[in-house]
């Protein structure tokens, strides 16, 4: 299934300069969500997770339907402000800005095999950021699956030795 045709491309969003790919059409579009989510899964069933983490908020739309798919659990990682026990955080910088991110700090267990799910690979801030809480919390990730990844952006190479998957590639 070619699912670029339900990618929507929004020059100078969020700022002048950006080209933003809009993921929203093929959210509407039942076959092609169902297609993109069990792409990811095939990766997650791979690589053996045993819990799915999610950046807010894309990240919980493609996560949380991989995490019921394998039959494990959902953690969401959010913004400032969102979650109300105790957390651990990172800052880090985004193509277009900077950012911090939290999860509870009892998310994930010593040892466990997660996988990171996100709608967008760029320059690997995000999820570099959600690799070094779970590693700080005894988490092993097992890989990142992303629904499209923005090449020239290098945000791979960012992520060093552990497994990237991604649906598309721009």
């Amino acid at each position: 299934m070619d699912l670029k045709q339900y990618i929507a491309d929004i020059p100078d969003f969020p700022a002048k300069g950006i080209l933003f790919r809009d993921v929203t059409p093929l959210l509407k579009d039942k076959d092609a969500y169902k297609y993109a989510v069990e792409e990811l899964s095939e990766f997650a069933k791979e690589v053996g997770t045993e819990l799915v983490l999610g950046p807010e908020s894309r990240g919980f739309i493609f996560g949380c339907p991989v995490a019921v798919n394998l039959g494990v659990g959902f953690v969401p990682v959010r913004k400032p402000n969102k979650l109300p026990r105790e957390t651990v955080s990172v800052k880090y910088d985004l193509e277009y800005g900077s950012n911090e991110l939290y999860m509870h700090k009892d998310s994930i267990l010593p040892g466990q095999k997660v996988l990171i799910v996100d709608d967008l690979l760029a320059t690997g801030g995000t999820v570099n950021a959600t690799i070094q809480m779970v590693e700080d919390l005894g988490g092993v990730v097992v890989g990142c699956a992303f629904l499209i990844e923005l090449e020239e952006l290098h945000g791979r190479e960012a992520l060093k030795n552990v497994p990237v998957f991604t649906v598309l590639k721009y």
